[in-house]
């Protein structure tokens, strides 16, 4: 997977990939147009929509209704390192037997990738690049 994220204008991004591409922007009160949504709520978008697509598979494969499928998810911000903590997915599923399917919906939400990725943290490396132009410059 690859994703590129150009800067716009003051605290404004935009990420690109497969043809596709989204703003990102802090609100009004943190200096942004709130033009979109700031990058810990696109965490929060990836952890729903990921787990609303396992959920709804599931749904799928016991040919059970899928109209009004709801995920929202909330999390925390806690303190050092400042980070989003205590998440909660909640998976909504009018006209379903919630007895039933419980135990089913929550281990096909848990099988998520993003799900699994907050679960187990990756290993994430960090490359600082200049174009050549730049570094010749500074010599």
């Amino acid at each position: 997977m690859d994703v590129t994220v150009r800067y716009r204008n003051g605290v404004q991004f935009q990420a690109e990939t497969r043809g596709h591409s989204v703003i990102c922007d802090q609100p009004s009160g943190n200096g942004g147009a709130n033009e979109g949504m700031s990058p810990p709520e696109f965490l929060l978008v990836s952890l729903g929509t990921c787990a609303g697509y396992y959920a709804a598979q599931y749904l799928k494969a016991r040919n059970l209704p899928m109209e009004g499928l709801e995920v929202r998810v909330r999390a925390a911000k806690d303190g050092k390192p400042v980070r989003l903590d205590s998440f909660v997915i909640e998976v909504t599923v009018p006209g379903v037997d919630g007895e039933r399917h419980r135990e089913g919906l929550l281990r096909a939400t848990k099988a998520c990738l993003i799900h699994n990725t907050l679960s187990h943290p990756p290993k994430i490396d960090i490359a600082i690049g200049f174009p050549l132009e730049t570094a010749v410059q500074q010599l």
